[in-house]
């Protein structure tokens, strides 16, 4: 048996013996030998899902998409599948539904067997009795009108007799802590309850086997615990065999840490190439490094072990040495230098934004120099922070059913009855009647600055940012500003063209020479040139996200962009690649504002943080100050994952003595996102090895000069 990562990876004949702790014994094959066929014969029939040799491969194209992967579940077990973005994660739980081959043009190898039974050559409709399924777009299942009859319909395909219906989707909407939702109108669900809707729906019919792709990927922490207390639930009376694909470890795993996380697990390649098979303590421990340096992201202890070269997580010494270090360095000299621009490239707020020039203010004169202080954390460049986009009043939610805008006049609540403008490009628009998420929510967008937009499921986040873009109408209030650029939180609903390219050149007016170096340096920055003549609806969720932020930044006439959870589904390496494009960004003049459940990644890269809580716009300050107010996290159903709230709450220099503390939590933030492994920090103690600023495989360099622009 080969040694891959210092763990042994499965052959193509069955699971690897070291699984389970030795349960898997018997699975080990020894060709040709009865007694050992007997054995692997029993060892099939006793699993709850087994996959030998699997592979899937595009027409037209050489190397596979996945290739010679195989596992083993027995009811009872977990198991999660790591890999970075583009590993096939996602196609292999599309070969075990049998989505691939049968409902895609793509050609599958391999066998497949559930709950005992051979189904490599079964549609997805004869799979469906033995699984229940979490995709990575859970919205692209929902297909009924309300919330009850989305998580009825599993149980009626199963044939559950019909006065067992109602308690059954009680039960499923429990589990998934969304039983408030039961009489809502699908259409009207956030990105995260829809996540809770889906999760519902896949565990009513108590499965033999549950595929989870990323089901916490935009979730609120509340929503996370409901994951991980279902997938508990459902594997304590040992019937149901979990797989779960899941990029935020930390936040899956909990307080206990990697302790909780699923018993076995599975690393694939950037080939689709299985990399290591076994206990998943085993796995992480002895390939930190590797799984590091390969873009997959790790429990904080491996991550801390991986980089630093010292184990024991934030207790330890070293490690909290290192982070000091990290950030107290001082920023290099081109720190507040953006990536170079070609001269055809202006500032996007060159001309659009002039068109504000009249709009006051909100922020007297003191306190925006104080802002501007908080602002511009270190290293990055003080703006002009002219103000490019403003709502005053607004409020906003999701039509109501059956609304239409009134043309005449304004109600007596002021709501859904009056002509609203939007001054930057001169057209008006009826407000039409909405159900209120948000309510006179005030917020200025300033050049040059970059915005996180935080709150629970169903807060409004997704609302307010398609109200901003001129997407969704407002039901009071006014927006001032020219229209802004916007990536959605689903990113195939703006895709337009069959190829990578052709999407990037949508819009686009200038000559073919310079429209194909703009596609090109797209393709390049957001790392697409792999796939560049591929089918966008043929990606990896990872692929499609970086593909609508590369699309829309081709275009650079517009001086705001708004991104609707741009860091879901991303593996480590290109959620830096989405942080150095937004300081970019930002350093070349244009706003940022985007929504995240990642406060990793918002403390990291925000300025400025807006918080929704209780339908109002419940805090807006510079990041360090507003994930310090407990309160206010509580109000809003945030928690601090634990590396942030230490940055944040050490009273060790340089963080304690810093009037700033952002300033110091975002150097040593951005440093662990770009940080090789065992990289030591110039001028602090910390590390084994390796050299600050080392250019790695994706072509990111110093922590500083990578993502502190």
């Amino acid at each position: 048996m080969p040694e891959v990562f210092g763990v042994r990876a499965v052959d193509a004949g069955g699971a690897d013996a070291a699984d389970a702790g030795g349960a898997d014994a018997a699975d080990a094959r020894a060709a040709g030998a009865p007694a050992a066929s007997a054995a692997a014969d029993a060892s099939v029939a006793s699993a709850a899902v087994e996959a030998a040799g699997v592979g899937v491969r595009a027409p037209g194209r050489e190397a596979p998409l996945l290739a010679d992967v195989s596992l083993r579940l027995a009811p009872g077990e977990r198991m999660l599948v790591l890999g970075p973005s583009g590993s096939g994660k996602s196609s292999l739980l599309q070969v075990l539904t049998g989505v691939i081959p049968f409902s895609q043009n793509l050609d599958a190898e391999g066998t497949v067997h559930l709950d005992g039974d051979d189904v490599t050559d079964r549609p997805v409709i004869e799979r469906s009795r033995s699984l229940g399924v979490v995709a990575q777009d859970p919205s692209a299942a929902i297909c009924l009108a309300r919330v009850d009859e989305e998580v009825a319909l599993p149980l009626e395909n199963h044939g559950v007799p019909p006065e067992q219906i109602s308690a059954r989707i009680d039960e499923a909407l429990g589990l998934a802590a969304a039983g408030r939702l039961r009489e809502r109108a699908t259409a009207g669900l956030s990105g995260g309850e829809v996540q809770r809707v889906a999760l519902a729906a896949a565990l009513a019919a108590r499965p033999a086997v549950l595929l989870l792709d990323e089901p916490t990927s935009m979730l609120d922490p509340a929503g996370v615990r409901a994951v991980r207390s279902a997938v508990d639930a459902v594997v304590a009376d040992g019937r149901t065999a979990v797989l779960l694909v899941e990029h935020r470890l930390d936040e899956f795993a909990g307080p206990e840490g990697a302790a909780r996380l699923p018993g076995q697990a599975i690393v694939l390649d950037e080939g689709g190439r299985m990399l290591a098979s076994g206990p998943t303590a085993q796995v992480l421990s002895e390939n930190a490094v590797r799984l590091h340096d390969a873009g997959c992201w790790l429990p904080l202890d491996a991550e801390l072990l991986a980089i630093t070269g010292h184990p024991g997580g934030l207790a330890s010494p070293a490690v909290r040495e290192w982070l000091r270090a990290a950030a107290a360095a001082p920023a290099p000299a081109d720190d507040v230098k953006a990536a170079p621009a070609p001269s055809s490239r202006p500032s996007p707020t060159s001309k659009r934004s002039r068109r504000l020039s009249a709009f006051p203010s909100t922020t007297s004169g003191a306190d925006a120099a104080s802002h501007e202080d908080r602002g511009s954390r270190g290293g990055m460049p003080p703006h002009d922070r002219e103000v490019v986009l403003a709502a005053q009043g607004v409020t906003v939610g999701r039509p109501a059913p059956g609304a239409r805008p009134e043309r005449r006049g304004t109600g007596q609540d002021g709501i859904g009855r009056r002509w609203i403008g939007r001054r930057g490009n001169g057209r008006k628009r009826p407000v039409i009647e909405v159900e209120p998420v948000v309510s006179g929510g005030d917020l200025e967008l300033r050049a040059g600055e970059v915005v996180a937009l935080l709150g629970a499921n169903g807060s409004g986040k997704s609302s307010l940012l398609l109200t901003l873009a001129g997407l969704l109408p407002a039901g009071a209030g006014e927006i001032v500003g020219p229209r802004p650029s916007m990536v959605f939180q689903y990113p195939e609903l703006q895709f337009l063209a069959h190829r990578v390219r052709d999407e990037i050149a949508v819009g686009l007016t200038a000559p073919a020479a310079e429209v194909a170096g703009i596609v090109d340096r797209q393709l390049r920055i957001h790392r697409l040139e792999h796939v560049a003549d591929r089918d966008p609806h043929r990606l990896s969720g990872g692929e499609k996200r970086r593909l609508s932020l590369a699309a829309m930044l081709a275009h650079d006439d517009r001086p705001v962009l708004l991104a609707d959870e741009p860091a879901f589904g991303l593996d480590r390496r290109d959620t830096v690649a989405t942080a150095r494009v937004f300081r970019d960004e930002a350093a070349r003049g244009r706003a940022v504002l985007f929504s995240s459940h990642d406060l990793r990644f918002v403390a990291a890269v925000a300025d400025r943080v807006i918080v929704l809580a209780d339908g109002v716009v419940a805090a807006d300050g510079p990041t360090a100050e507003v994930l310090q107010d407990a309160a206010l996290l509580r109000r809003a159903g945030l928690e601090l994952p634990p590396l942030v709230a230490w940055l944040l709450t050490t009273p060790e220099p340089p963080f304690g003595t810093q009037p700033d503390a952002g300033a110091g939590m975002a150097r040593a933030l951005r440093s662990l996102y770009v940080a090789t492994s065992h990289q030591s920090i110039a001028g602090g103690a910390g590390g084994t090895g390796g050299t600050a600023g080392a250019v790695g495989a994706d072509g990111v360099g110093d922590p500083h000069t990578a993502v502190a622009r």
